[in-house]
């Protein structure tokens, strides 16, 4: 009898199985997919699992608890501000900053990240409190002082400007309004800030 080497058809082959950071990076996008799309009160590790094709014990092998899971994988999620914009003036500046955030906002880690600061309660949201600072909040303010800093150099910005109280009004107010009033940062919403709010504050005495 002759045996044919065929003995496998093509839709039967097993993928390698992952392991390591491969399978730790499709775990971390499967909690990122579910807090965007079910939120954190949907979220479970077991969905988690599910999403990254693999069984909830390695799951809880990396990760004890939920709240362990999510703080990583917002950390590895959250956009990256790199480098204040340059368009010639701090309002184009200012402008293309916001633009940047909300965009940053309405990305799958954006939604992810709103899911947590909405839903989470006093508790729990403190277990996220330096995901936040640190990866969302201090690139922004930093960003923020480069734009303005510049502003002062170019002379269209008043030298006594910059403080706290004015580096926090962003993303203050970009928080503030998408948590308590479910704004979604419309093109002129943005607009009306700067215009209205930010120019007027930083604005040379008298010009």
């Amino acid at each position: 009898m002759v045996t044919s080497r065929w003995t496998t058809a093509p839709d039967q082959t097993v993928s390698p199985r992952r392991r390591g950071a491969v399978l730790e990076r499709a775990i971390l996008d499967a909690a990122l997919e579910q807090l965007s799309t079910v939120g954190w009160s949907g979220l479970t590790m077991e969905g988690v699992a599910a999403g990254a094709q693999t069984g909830k014990a390695a799951v809880y092998r990396r990760w004890p608890s939920k709240e362990d899971l999510v703080a990583d994988a917002l950390q590895a999620g959250i956009p990256r501000f790199d480098e204040a914009p340059d368009l010639g003036s701090v309002r184009a500046d200012l402008l293309e900053l916001c633009r940047q955030a909300r965009e940053a906002m309405f990305s799958r880690p954006g939604f992810a990240l709103r899911s947590v600061i909405h839903e989470c309660d006093n508790i729990q949201a403190e277990r996220f409190h330096g995901v936040i600072i640190g990866g969302v909040v201090e690139p922004m303010v930093k960003l923020l002082r480069e734009v303005i800093e510049r502003g002062i150099r170019r002379g269209e910005v008043r030298a006594d400007a910059i403080n706290g109280h004015v580096l926090d009004a962003i993303p203050a107010m970009m928080m503030y309004r998408s948590k308590m009033c479910g704004s979604e940062w419309s093109v002129q919403d943005i607009e009306e800030m700067i215009d209205q709010l930010m120019v007027p504050l930083l604005c040379r005495r008298g010009v």
